[in-house]
């Protein structure tokens, strides 16, 4: 008998997190660096001018080294069910959120749909055909299901053993258009 959809996500956060919390420093460093290395070298990226974000939480690949690179960054507030985005660069200053996770301060200028052209999203999984397994909360997944942001250029953030064939989906998952790991980034549609 299947396990349901709900019950099969969870265990595999059960068996990714541990495994992404158990990267020893110094590997998940090179890791997110080779992730950054790619992401530079990505056409989508370079042509981008407004890029949304994230900060790391639990050992997600550190992105931070690409702030330094003359865009506009937006990060998340998660407000209510939806995230809102603010533009962000280093020194500005940031929250603890919700979730304990890193946010903006709600006075720093808003980022909207039409501005962004990129979306790094973290994941603790994703699979070949693009789609992610987050924390549970939906909140990617309501976001790229909206009009205003459904056609916007996303790209799943992941290491490598995170990259899997095929993830549990229920019907509102929403697919990305790309997964970037340390050992490179892939096509999703």
């Amino acid at each position: 008998m299947m396990l349901p959809v709900h019950t099969q996500k969870a265990n595999l956060r059960q068996t990714l997190l541990p495994q992404r919390r158990s990267l020893p420093k110094a590997d998940w460093h090179s890791r997110s660096q080779a992730i950054c290395a790619h992401l530079q070298r990505n056409d989508c990226f370079n042509q981008a001018r407004t890029i949304l974000s994230y900060f790391s939480f639990h050992q997600e690949p550190c992105l931070y080294s690409l702030i330094q690179l003359p865009k506009v960054w937006g990060f998340p507030r998660c407000v209510g069910s939806s995230l809102v985005w603010h533009q962000w660069s280093i020194g500005l200053p940031l929250q603890v959120g919700k979730y304990g996770i890193p946010e903006p301060d709600p006075n720093l200028p808003l980022v909207e749909s039409t501005q962004a052209d990129l979306i790094l999203v973290p994941a603790i999984g994703c699979d070949h055909r693009g789609y992610r397994l987050g924390y549970g909360g939906g909140y990617y997944d309501r976001l790229m299901g909206e009009s205003s942001w459904e056609k916007k250029m996303t790209i799943g953030i992941i290491f490598e053993f995170a990259y899997l064939p095929e993830l549990p989906v229920d019907p509102w998952d929403q697919p990305l258009s790309l997964v970037c790991t340390e050992l490179g980034i892939r096509n999703c549609r």
